[in-house]
Protein backbone atom coordinates (compact mmCIF):
# COMPACT_ATOMS: atom_id res chain seq x y z
CA UNK A 1 0.00 0.00 0.00
CA UNK A 2 1.08 3.42 -0.75
CA UNK A 3 0.08 6.88 0.68
CA UNK A 4 0.22 8.85 -2.13
CA UNK A 5 -0.23 12.96 -2.86
CA UNK A 6 -1.72 14.25 -5.76
CA UNK A 7 -1.43 17.98 -6.26
CA UNK A 8 -2.06 20.53 -9.46
CA UNK A 9 0.59 23.07 -8.64
CA UNK A 10 1.45 26.34 -10.65
CA UNK A 11 4.55 26.61 -12.23
CA UNK A 12 6.03 29.12 -8.91
CA UNK A 13 4.63 26.66 -6.66
CA UNK A 14 0.88 27.67 -5.76
CA UNK A 15 -1.63 24.52 -5.12
CA UNK A 16 -4.82 27.89 -4.36
CA UNK A 17 -4.80 31.27 -4.99
CA UNK A 18 -5.41 34.06 -2.69
CA UNK A 19 -8.49 34.53 0.11
CA UNK A 20 -9.89 30.48 0.04
CA UNK A 21 -12.55 30.90 1.57
CA UNK A 22 -16.05 28.31 1.82
CA UNK A 23 -17.62 29.71 -0.94
CA UNK A 24 -13.99 30.56 -3.00
CA UNK A 25 -12.44 26.57 -2.33
CA UNK A 26 -9.21 27.70 -4.78
CA UNK A 27 -9.10 30.71 -4.03
CA UNK A 28 -8.57 34.09 -6.80
CA UNK A 29 -6.86 33.73 -9.71
CA UNK A 30 -6.50 29.62 -9.63
CA UNK A 31 -8.57 28.90 -12.54
CA UNK A 32 -5.36 27.94 -14.40
CA UNK A 33 -4.77 25.20 -11.76
CA UNK A 34 -7.98 23.23 -12.64
CA UNK A 35 -8.96 24.38 -16.29
CA UNK A 36 -7.27 21.71 -17.69
CA UNK A 37 -8.75 18.58 -15.48
CA UNK A 38 -12.93 19.40 -16.84
CA UNK A 39 -12.49 18.35 -20.46
CA UNK A 40 -10.77 15.29 -19.78
CA UNK A 41 -13.09 11.97 -19.77
CA UNK A 42 -11.73 10.09 -16.63
CA UNK A 43 -12.36 13.13 -15.15
CA UNK A 44 -16.08 13.63 -16.51
CA UNK A 45 -16.96 10.11 -16.10
CA UNK A 46 -16.24 10.43 -12.17
CA UNK A 47 -18.68 13.52 -11.93
CA UNK A 48 -20.98 11.37 -13.74
CA UNK A 49 -20.84 13.29 -16.80
CA UNK A 50 -20.23 11.54 -20.13
CA UNK A 51 -17.48 12.71 -23.17
CA UNK A 52 -14.29 14.66 -22.70
CA UNK A 53 -10.87 14.13 -24.20
CA UNK A 54 -9.02 10.62 -23.91
CA UNK A 55 -5.59 11.60 -23.46
CA UNK A 56 -2.32 10.90 -21.73
CA UNK A 57 -3.70 13.36 -19.17
CA UNK A 58 -6.97 11.81 -19.16
CA UNK A 59 -5.06 8.16 -18.27
CA UNK A 60 -2.67 9.89 -15.98
CA UNK A 61 -6.15 10.52 -13.87
CA UNK A 62 -7.55 7.75 -14.18
CA UNK A 63 -4.78 5.34 -12.84
CA UNK A 64 -4.64 7.27 -9.81
CA UNK A 65 -8.72 7.33 -9.21
CA UNK A 66 -8.63 3.29 -9.88
CA UNK A 67 -5.67 3.09 -7.16
CA UNK A 68 -6.77 5.15 -4.82
CA UNK A 69 -8.86 2.75 -2.16
CA UNK A 70 -9.71 5.68 0.78
CA UNK A 71 -9.06 9.27 1.00
CA UNK A 72 -7.61 11.57 3.97
CA UNK A 73 -8.77 15.57 3.69
CA UNK A 74 -9.39 18.12 6.14
CA UNK A 75 -12.21 19.97 7.08
CA UNK A 76 -11.70 23.21 4.95
CA UNK A 77 -11.72 20.70 1.91
CA UNK A 78 -15.03 19.04 2.77
CA UNK A 79 -16.62 21.85 3.80
CA UNK A 80 -15.86 23.93 0.23
CA UNK A 81 -16.76 20.63 -1.70
CA UNK A 82 -19.52 19.15 0.52
CA UNK A 83 -22.28 21.13 -1.45
CA UNK A 84 -20.64 20.80 -4.75
CA UNK A 85 -20.04 17.07 -4.95
CA UNK A 86 -23.48 16.61 -3.87
CA UNK A 87 -25.58 12.92 -3.61
CA UNK A 88 -22.81 11.27 -5.36
CA UNK A 89 -19.12 11.69 -4.75
CA UNK A 90 -16.17 11.32 -7.03
CA UNK A 91 -14.52 9.91 -4.52
CA UNK A 92 -16.48 6.45 -4.91
CA UNK A 93 -14.35 5.33 -1.78
CA UNK A 94 -14.00 5.83 2.35
CA UNK A 95 -12.91 9.53 2.65
CA UNK A 96 -12.03 10.26 6.59
CA UNK A 97 -11.84 14.12 7.09
CA UNK A 98 -9.65 15.89 10.01
CA UNK A 99 -11.73 18.23 12.44
CA UNK A 100 -12.51 19.34 15.46
CA UNK A 101 -16.05 19.69 15.32
CA UNK A 102 -17.02 15.83 15.76
CA UNK A 103 -20.14 14.84 13.60
CA UNK A 104 -21.55 11.34 12.37
CA UNK A 105 -20.18 9.42 9.40
CA UNK A 106 -22.08 9.76 6.18
CA UNK A 107 -22.63 7.17 3.86
CA UNK A 108 -23.10 8.47 0.65
CA UNK A 109 -23.81 7.17 -3.25
CA UNK A 110 -21.40 5.44 -5.34
CA UNK A 111 -19.08 4.07 -2.25
CA UNK A 112 -18.22 7.38 -1.09
CA UNK A 113 -18.53 7.62 2.88
CA UNK A 114 -17.41 10.57 5.01
CA UNK A 115 -15.57 9.77 8.75
CA UNK A 116 -14.51 12.68 10.87
CA UNK A 117 -11.51 12.16 12.49
CA UNK A 118 -11.09 14.46 15.62
CA UNK A 119 -7.75 12.57 17.05
CA UNK A 120 -4.81 13.64 14.32
CA UNK A 121 -3.46 12.98 11.36
CA UNK A 122 -2.24 8.98 12.33
CA UNK A 123 -5.28 8.35 13.12
CA UNK A 124 -7.20 9.12 9.74
CA UNK A 125 -4.10 7.62 8.03
CA UNK A 126 -4.39 4.37 10.05
CA UNK A 127 -8.15 4.38 9.52
CA UNK A 128 -7.93 5.31 6.07
CA UNK A 129 -5.25 2.08 5.28
CA UNK A 130 -7.56 -0.11 7.67
CA UNK A 131 -10.70 0.92 4.96
CA UNK A 132 -8.56 1.01 1.51
CA UNK A 133 -7.42 -2.94 1.47
CA UNK A 134 -4.89 -3.54 -1.29
CA UNK A 135 -5.14 -0.01 -2.74
CA UNK A 136 -3.73 2.94 -1.96
CA UNK A 137 -5.01 5.90 0.35
CA UNK A 138 -4.36 9.49 -1.17
CA UNK A 139 -3.96 12.52 1.23
CA UNK A 140 -6.35 15.06 -0.95
CA UNK A 141 -6.01 18.16 0.52
CA UNK A 142 -5.78 21.07 1.02
CA UNK A 143 -2.34 22.61 1.74
CA UNK A 144 -2.45 21.98 5.49
CA UNK A 145 -3.59 18.58 5.56
CA UNK A 146 -0.80 17.88 3.05
CA UNK A 147 2.37 20.11 4.70
CA UNK A 148 0.90 17.85 8.21
CA UNK A 149 1.54 14.51 6.53
CA UNK A 150 5.13 15.79 4.10
CA UNK A 151 6.30 17.32 8.04
CA UNK A 152 5.66 14.01 9.65
CA UNK A 153 7.20 11.83 6.87
CA UNK A 154 4.16 9.76 6.37
CA UNK A 155 3.64 10.70 2.48
CA UNK A 156 5.45 7.72 0.05
CA UNK A 157 4.56 9.20 -3.57
CA UNK A 158 4.21 13.04 -4.73
CA UNK A 159 2.31 13.24 -8.20
CA UNK A 160 2.35 16.78 -8.91
CA UNK A 161 0.89 18.16 -12.30
CA UNK A 162 2.81 21.35 -12.86
CA UNK A 163 0.38 24.01 -15.21
CA UNK A 164 2.26 26.27 -17.27
CA UNK A 165 0.95 29.56 -15.36
CA UNK A 166 1.98 31.22 -12.90
CA UNK A 167 -0.35 32.73 -9.99
CA UNK A 168 1.67 35.41 -8.15
CA UNK A 169 0.26 34.53 -5.10
CA UNK A 170 -1.78 32.06 -2.87
CA UNK A 171 -0.97 28.58 -0.81
CA UNK A 172 2.13 27.23 -1.08
CA UNK A 173 2.87 23.87 -1.02
CA UNK A 174 6.03 23.49 0.48
CA UNK A 175 5.59 26.22 2.80
CA UNK A 176 6.31 25.26 6.84
CA UNK A 177 7.45 21.89 5.80
CA UNK A 178 10.61 22.56 9.03
CA UNK A 179 14.22 22.46 8.55
CA UNK A 180 15.90 18.68 7.13
CA UNK A 181 16.49 17.66 3.82
CA UNK A 182 13.73 15.31 2.25
CA UNK A 183 15.28 12.88 -0.60
CA UNK A 184 13.26 11.73 -3.65
CA UNK A 185 13.49 9.71 -6.82
CA UNK A 186 11.95 10.61 -9.88
CA UNK A 187 9.49 7.95 -10.58
CA UNK A 188 7.96 9.32 -13.92
CA UNK A 189 7.83 12.57 -16.11
CA UNK A 190 4.57 13.00 -18.68
CA UNK A 191 5.25 16.10 -20.62
CA UNK A 192 1.71 17.11 -22.44
CA UNK A 193 0.40 20.76 -23.61
CA UNK A 194 -1.89 21.34 -20.81
CA UNK A 195 0.66 20.16 -17.52
CA UNK A 196 3.98 18.30 -16.84
CA UNK A 197 3.18 15.40 -14.85
CA UNK A 198 5.93 15.11 -12.01
CA UNK A 199 5.48 11.38 -9.70
CA UNK A 200 8.69 11.33 -7.25
CA UNK A 201 9.11 8.63 -4.15
CA UNK A 202 10.55 9.55 -1.05
CA UNK A 203 13.57 7.94 0.28
CA UNK A 204 12.85 6.53 3.20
Amino acid sequence: MTVTADMAISLDGYIAGTDVAIDNPGGDGAEPLFEWIHDLASWRERQGMTGGKENRDSELMREWFDATGAVVMGRMMYDTGEEFWGDNPPFRAPVFVLTHRPRPTLVKEGGTSFTFVTDGIHSALDQAKAAAGNRNVDIAGGASTVQQYLREGLIDELQLHVVPALLGGGLRLFEGLGAGRRSLEPVRVADTPLATHLKYRFVK
